[in-house]
């Protein structure tokens, strides 16, 4: 392990020790510096996250309020690694309590579980997917599979995912091969429930979507999955309307067309999910955590995805079409 790496990994040591011992209140104070302190040095992270933003604010929006929203995303962003330190030490009541989830979606949610052919929760990297996982637990009685991308350091990896498994969540690892996807079609076959981020495709492979007037990735799992097992695929938005509190939206199911090749099956289901991600985002832009490179347009050639290589039909797809990471994909995977 290099000197960073233990700084790194004591880091996060102490901030799971310390940040659950302070007052709700002065801890999302002191998260709230730090995102203002890193948004004032505008690292890079910052930056891109504001060339993602004029992407959903518009292109002509004034610099005075797109630096204005940075900065709220930055707390956003950072509020998310505040609830995460904190959430060994909350109660099911207050993981509930706090969760802000229409009648009518729970309406969604409860005939999707019901209809027994599995469920396929498709989240993008907003708000806190762990809070949502609690909630769902805390909600269904059950636990559900989810992929999380492998951090590094070692350390640091090995502490979100024995944090998530603690939650209840099966954890599979992003960089675990096709055996991955089978094993997600198997828990949906079997009736049960899948949470994947995927918003922002890692495997170079996703399905090239339309989002904002833009060309971009996302992960084809999730669609993959739709049209391999025939699950329900609900997308999901999340979002904070006020400290200790988020709110979650549940949109009808995006159904697999009847007609054309697997492949094309799947490029219009992933067209449709990221329709329902840029609504999501475009209604709270400032809780869309997004500080890495994602259209296409800023990525370098180098970096550029490469031609995906789609499995023929009634085969399962290679690893390229593997979802995206959950819950490790987001701020927490960028921190390292």
């Amino acid at each position: 392990m290099t000197t960073k790496d233990r700084v790194v990994s004591w880091g996060y040591g102490a901030a799971w020790s310390a940040v659950k011992l302070l007052p709700e209140r002065a801890a999302y104070k002191l998260f709230d510096i730090i995102a203002d302190r890193l948004w004032a040095r505008r690292v890079g992270a910052v930056r891109q996250l504001e060339k993602n933003l004029l992407r959903v604010l518009g292109k002509d929006t004034p610099e005075p309020r797109l630096r204005a929203a940075s900065r709220l995303a930055m707390r956003s962003a950072l509020r998310m690694y505040c609830e995460q330190f904190r959430a060994p030490v909350w109660s099911a009541e207050r993981v509930v309590n706090s969760v802000d989830f229409p009648a009518e979606d729970i309406r969604i949610l409860k005939e999707a579980r019901a209809s027994g052919r599995g469920t396929i929760m498709a989240l993008g990297h907003t708000g806190n997917y762990d809070h949502a996982g609690m909630w769902l637990i805390n909600f269904t009685g059950e636990g559900f599979t989810t992929v999380a991308e492998h951090l590094k350091p070692e350390s640091v990896g090995e502490k979100f995912l024995a944090y998530r498994r603690g939650l209840g969540m099966e954890v599979l690892p992003h960089d675990g091969g096709a055996a991955i996807f089978g094993t997600l079609a198997r828990r949906l076959r079997a009736g049960g429930m899948v949470a994947l981020v995927a918003d922002r495709d890692l495997s170079a492979h996703g399905a090239q979507v339309q989002m904002f007037g833009e060309a971009t990735r996302i992960a084809a799992g999730p669609a993959a999955l739709a049209v391999q097992t025939g699950a329900v695929l609900l997308p999901v938005h999340l979002w904070y309307p006020a400290y200790g509190k988020m709110s979650i939206r549940v949109l009808p199911e995006i159904p697999v067309p009847t007609e054309g090749t697997r492949r094309e099956k799947i490029a219009v289901v992933s067209q449709e999910l990221a329709d329902a991600y840029a609504a999501g985002i475009a209604a709270h832009p400032i809780d869309w955590h997004m500080l890495q490179k994602f259209f296409l347009a800023d990525l370098d050639p180098a970096k550029a995805p490469k031609p995906e290589a789609r499995p023929e039909a009634g085969s399962e797809p290679e690893p390229g079409a593997e979802p995206e990471p959950s819950a490790g994909s987001g701020p927490a995977g960028e921190a390292s």
